[in-house]
């Protein structure tokens, strides 16, 4: 039997708050353990939690990029359990009435691009962190995060397969860094993914008993282990076992998931609004502000970049990769106009450079105005195509403009004619043996004698006057 793979993802994003979504705590990631806490966050008696405006505001960012519906009214709600790094005995999160529903994102697998719905988007606080001792049973709890300002993002189960899940999750990261939300850091934990997995039989519409994957801390690792998920329900099913509801870990280091516990359902966590915190009501004027003051979002700059500079799909989606990225392009063309050439070298020997040196577009050595320089440098015929990659390097490495580089090094391109035809005078005078080939019809041999011209200037001599020059000579 053939199965289907189901799959949607709860994202919990970090919003990029000064303080916490109640108090006035740090949110700054690093700090000793238990520094970044008050008695509202520690859950003390007596205290009663405010809202940070700044969350809402956030979080409504989110929901108007990815075309969700923001009812009037949403409120809060307690979640109930117990845990060491919850202190309260309970989370403040959204249940019934949560900030933004629906929506959607496209994401781009195979050459195919297809629509992801969102259920919901909802504000909630974050736990604690347990520490645990790596030479005795004993954990440590660590407050600082406790009140952390949390987005989540969840998907309907319209993934069908491990790669449309990394697809989606760096969409929704692009988008959250994109309008200045989150920094979407996985390694640091402000970027979290739970995966539900199940499969049916192909051509069911009936959804198969789910598991939910936790403990995934890299866009690889949810690949890896949605795709081993998939793979132990199947051979699961087609021994004639039964799949079980529960909530599994990924072990990055064996390249499995195990068996964490059984899985929840929203009554056991007895969900009820909270007391302390009044409804939030949007003010459609205030909404109507937040969308005015969204960014141009990255669908709609790569098709003003394909459209605008007739730039391919693949060059316009690695540009607005980053909003960093494609305002670095757009930078270059304010002193070079032609849009393809600032692509090419941005692709290929900046980002070669930056990748080299584990640095982002925001850490390069050579800025956008530097680059621009070079090439119109290149379009002035100063310098050719092959000095320019010497003077890039030269560039990074030094921290000078291209033209200066140029001057200090003598590298200009020799664009004297005159200078020109004296020297490839000297060289057909030396070799009248490829002069009569190549007049006899080996035009082949063109490239040998512009090979000569480039060795006796040192590749300074403009390629394109060496072979008008050329030409003239030795078809006269």
């Amino acid at each position: 039997m053939q199965f289907e793979p189901v799959i949607g993802l709860e994202i919990h994003a970090q919003l990029k708050t000064a303080t916490k979504i109640f108090c006035g705590c740090s949110t700054t990631f690093g700090a000793p353990a238990n520094t970044h806490t008050c008695p509202i966050c520690l859950g003390m008696p007596g205290v009663l939690p405010v809202l940070n405006k700044k969350v809402v505001e956030f979080t409504l960012r989110m929901a108007l990029a990815t075309n969700c519906t923001i009812p009037e009214q949403s409120r809060f709600a307690r979640k109930n359990y117990f845990y060491p790094d919850l202190p309260k005995g309970y989370q403040i999160s959204q249940y019934e009435l949560p900030i933004a529903v629906g929506g959607h994102v496209n994401i781009d697998v195979n050459g195919q691009t297809k629509r992801i719905g969102l259920t919901r988007i909802h504000m909630e606080e974050d736990a604690g962190k347990l520490i645990h001792d790596d030479t005795r049973p004993i954990s440590f709890v660590d407050l600082n995060r406790t009140g952390t300002p949390l987005m989540e993002i969840v998907s309907e189960p319209d993934l069908r397969s491990a790669e449309e899940a990394g697809a989606y999750l760096r969409v929704l990261r692009t988008v959250i860094r994109w309008i200045g939300v989150g920094d979407g850091n996985m390694e640091e934990g402000s970027f979290r993914c739970d995966a539900n997995v199940s499969i049916r039989p192909m051509g069911s519409d009936t959804f198969g008993t789910r598991t939910e994957i936790k403990n995934v801390n890299s866009f690889k690792n949810v690949e890896k282990a949605i795709q081993y998920e998939i793979a132990r329900q199947t051979d699961l099913l087609t021994e004639g076992g039964e799949v079980l509801q529960e909530t599994r870990l990924w072990d990055p280091a064996k390249g499995i998931t195990t068996s964490m516990r059984s899985k929840e359902e929203a009554h056991d966590y007895r969900y009820f609004p909270d007391p302390d915190l009044l409804p939030v009501v949007i003010d459609p004027a205030w909404l109507k502000a937040v969308e005015n003051a969204l960014p141009e979002l990255p669908d709609a700059r790569r098709s003003r970049f394909i459209s605008d500079y007739r730039l391919s799909d693949y060059d316009a989606g690695v540009l607005t990769s980053s909003r960093e990225l494609a305002d670095y392009f757009e930078a270059c063309l304010e002193n070079n106009s032609d849009p393809k050439q600032a692509a090419n070298w941005i692709m290929g020997p900046l980002l070669g450079l930056l990748n080299a040196e584990n640095k982002t577009i925001e850490q390069t050595p050579i800025s956008a105005k530097e680059l621009s320089g070079l090439l119109t440098l290149m379009d002035e015929d100063v310098i050719s195509g092959k000095i320019a990659k010497t003077v890039f390097e030269e560039m990074a490495a030094a921290g000078k403009s291209a033209r200066r580089i140029v001057v200090e090094k003598g590298w200009a391109q020799v664009s004297d004619s005159s200078a020109l035809e004296g020297e490839i005078d000297r060289l057909v005078a030396a070799h009248p043996d490829e002069v009569v080939r190549f007049k006899a019809g080996n035009t082949k041999l063109m490239g040998f004698f512009v090979g000569q011209v480039m060795k006796a200037t040192q590749g300074k001599a403009n390629p394109k006057l060496v072979n008008e020059i050329l030409q003239k000579k030795l078809n006269s």
